[in-house]
């Protein structure tokens, strides 16, 4: 089992939590990004810089991860992508994208888009990360970590 990063815009305390969880189950974790990432010393941790460009970590992700594996991301295309693929992905809240999620995710988002891009619909991201998250997460990715 290998556990992937879709590094970019990853919050640091959902990278810190992933790598804890690696370490203490020696699983291999990669942390994939358009630029260097600061990584603590340590083995089986790695990281891949892709070249820049849209969704470049993106497809090294698709075209690396198997069956098995654990990809965290929060790029609903990306985990849909993954999951067509049986790879198991989470987002940094927490949330796990599985066949039964997956679809009505990417419709959501697909429609947010058309309606930001008509206008008719605000530019604001997330709600800011917080301790609340951060527990989901680390509690979701221990449970996939033993399933897995």
């Amino acid at each position: 089992m290998t556990i992937w990063i879709d590094a970019d815009a990853c919050p640091r305390p959902v990278r810190d939590v992933t790598v804890k969880a690696a370490r203490r189950k020696q699983v291999e974790l990669v942390l994939v990004a358009n630029s260097a990432q600061q990584l603590p010393p340590g083995p089986g941790i790695r990281q891949v810089t892709v070249a820049a460009g849209a969704d470049a970590a993106d497809h090294y992700i698709i075209e690396h991860s198997r069956p098995g594996d654990l990809v965290v991301t929060a790029d609903v295309p990306l985990a849909a992508g993954l999951v067509d693929r049986g790879v198991t992905a989470i987002n940094p809240r927490g949330q796990i994208y599985d066949k039964g999620s997956i679809g009505e995710r990417l419709a959501v988002r697909n429609l947010m888009d058309e309606l930001r891009g008509a206008g008719l619909a605000g530019r604001g991201g997330p709600a800011p990360y917080n301790d609340k998250d951060k527990q989901a997460f680390a509690n979701a990715l221990d449970r996939l970590i033993a399933r897995l």
